[in-house]
């Protein structure tokens, strides 16, 4: 029996076992992935105060770091059930099942997908600094027009010879300090209001075409890869039978709670308006405040 259970190893679900174990209490970490959820995959973090400048990873393995040494535990196995029996929560996973007084949902949210024809060809990635390096010296394409989006094409243009970056819209949405780092890239071409159709050739890719969305001209560009970062969204299903949800994301009070007491839910996966990698960290004291005066 723990005292509270974390769903997700990212920043939230480490920040908060951090601070939940400072107060005396056991810790069990469930996440399916990775340790570090979706910031692992960032190839730089410049807005983390302190830290001018981190890679995803390097920053996720000091806080694991930190959260082992006060004793938490850490299982890589995926969470298929969550249910409350009196006051003690059911975790069932693929492997075990455990039980604890509380439930931290930091599930995050997993990259939205797109659908056109090829999409599923060898060179399709949802992760530049994954597979950026297996494109080193060809000319690669990156789909999107946010942060995450700008920093794939920000860390390819050190490597490929040439980056193509791929808009629905005719602006971005990003933070103004990575699109001027962009627009100085001359090796980087902007494409605006295009909308991805189909990925060309065999097994690999070899290209892409896109259809203007203003002209409904066919736009084709070569690409060895293409790299998309379109949005995430939440996966919890899971967890529907016990939270309130919008659109996917899990309704909590401003005390990180959910409907069902006890169990609580921080992150990218709740209903929030700003996602960065500080507000889940101010999410995740919040709720282990919150859940440490629960178990009191």
């Amino acid at each position: 029996m723990y005292d509270s259970i974390v769903i997700g190893c990212g920043a939230a679900g480490m920040t908060a076992a951090l601070n939940i174990l400072r107060n005396g209490k056991t810790v069990l970490i469930l996440e399916k992935e990775q340790i570090g959820g979706q910031i692992a995959n960032s190839p730089k973090v410049e807005n983390f105060p302190s830290i001018k400048a981190i890679s995803g990873m390097d920053l996720s393995m000091q806080l694991f770091d930190q959260i082992t040494d006060l004793g938490a535990e850490m299982e890589l196995e995926n969470v298929e059930s969550v249910e409350k029996v009196g006051d003690i929560f059911k975790v069932k996973t693929d492997y075990n099942e455990y039980e604890s007084k509380t439930v931290v949902v930091a599930v995050g949210a997993e990259h939205n997908k797109l659908k056109a024809k090829g999409i599923e060809k060898n060179g399709v990635s949802y992760c530049a600094l994954c597979d950026g390096a297996f494109f080193n010296g060809e000319e690669v394409s990156v789909i999107g027009d946010a942060n995450t989006a700008l920093q794939y094409a920000l860390l390819l243009s050190g490597i490929c010879k040439k980056v193509n970056f791929c808009m629905l819209f005719d602006r971005f949405f990003g933070e103004q300090i990575l699109v001027d780092k962009l627009l100085k890239k001359e090796n980087v071409q902007i494409y605006k209001e295009i909308s991805l159709e189909e990925v060309t050739g065999d097994d690999n890719m070899d290209g892409l075409n896109f259809r203007n969305t203003k002209t409904n001209e066919l736009v084709h560009i070569n690409s060895k890869a293409v790299f998309i970062a379109i949005g995430q969204t939440p996966k919890t299903d899971i967890f529907k039978d016990l939270v309130d949800r919008e659109k996917q994301y899990i309704i909590t009070n401003e005390f990180m709670e959910t409907k069902t007491p006890g169990l609580y839910a921080i992150g990218d996966c709740r209903v929030k308006q700003v996602r960065q990698l500080t507000t889940a960290m101010n999410d995740a004291a919040i709720c282990a405040f919150n859940l440490n005066k629960y178990l009191s």
